[in-house]
């Protein structure tokens, strides 16, 4: 059996259905990976995935409710919050027959892990916070004050880039006639969310667009999870007792949440390790798979 082939399964949360993928030898200590908003579980580098296994890791990449393979959900009559997103993730671990798991989130994956290092601190080995915000962070306050002008609040963590709030605010809707539509569309987006001080590769995000494209039952129902961080995650204060060994991960240069976002995250939680990553934006490009893996398996050792 090759451990690197991912195996695909659907594993049921309620009345949802969550599309999976599992890597590695069944044995090794299981690492759930998390993905954030709008994006699928595919968008966890292969090559990441890879090292992973390779360091004795079993791992568990998934799309989230609303995205990918996964079920869409009527936001309108049925919305949801980070709660209901962190259960879907406890779902995945028994569907899959996981007791407890090291858990990686990226972004709003971060801030679901965090969920549930603190309401299930029995499910969570470990926990791994990547390009991510602490918990309760009222992203909704601050964009707003940064779109009318106004510096953030005395208590508020600093605001997107103006590039990057631009670059959301002309994006069209995620669905597009066409595929070429659709990547003409992104790139832009992609190119600001990278960051200014690594190379930029445009092939390599429009290959993982294209894959994006061609796997989602509807591009547009993702932008329910934006709604779903809106709607609360908690607050911050619940990290001081979240007892799991924690490590934060974060670009230097990430224009979505700038590095304070992470100097919180890493203050809020009891013996976190804070690791900056120079040049870094709010994307995970290939280039880094190996650094990021090497932190992630010594973290998880």
């Amino acid at each position: 059996m090759d451990r690197y082939a991912g195996t695909e399964r659907m594993v049921p949360a309620g009345e949802l259905q969550l599309w999976t993928e599992e890597f590695g030898d069944p044995d090794d200590p299981a690492v759930l990976l998390l993905m954030g908003a709008g994006a699928q579980g595919v968008q966890w580098n292969d090559g990441f995935v890879r090292r992973l296994v390779a360091g004795g890791r079993r791992v568990i990449r998934y799309d989230h409710r609303d995205a990918g393979r996964s079920s869409t959900v009527d936001f309108a009559t049925h919305p949801y919050t980070v709660a209901d997103m962190a259960a879907d993730a406890l779902a995945v671990l028994d569907g899959l027959g996981v007791e407890q798991a090291h858990c990686v989130g990226a972004s709003l994956g971060g801030v679901i892990a965090q969920r549930l290092a603190v309401t299930h601190p029995d499910r969570v080995l470990t926990l791994t916070a990547l390009a991510s915000s602490p918990l309760g962070t009222d992203m909704a306050a601050i964009v707003g004050r940064a779109a009318a002008g106004l510096p953030p609040l005395p208590d508020q963590l600093p605001p997107p880039t103006g590039e990057l709030l631009a670059a959301l605010a002309s994006a069209p809707p995620a669905a597009a006639t066409d595929l070429e539509g659709y990547l003409s569309a992104r790139m832009p987006l992609w190119r600001v969310l990278h960051g200014p001080e690594l190379p930029y590769d445009e092939d390599e995000y429009r290959a993982m667009e294209a894959r994006v494209y061609e796997r989602a039952r509807d591009l547009s129902a993702a932008l329910n999870h934006t709604l779903a961080g809106a709607a609360g995650s908690g607050a911050a204060d619940e990290l001081a007792g979240v007892a799991v060994p924690t490590l934060v991960l974060h670009g230097t240069a990430d224009p979505m949440f700038p590095y304070p976002h992470a100097e919180a995250l890493a203050a809020a939680i009891p013996g976190a390790r804070l690791v900056p990553l120079p040049g870094m934006g709010h994307t995970l490009p290939s280039a880094l798979d190996g650094r990021l893996a090497e932190e992630v398996l010594r973290h998880t050792a």
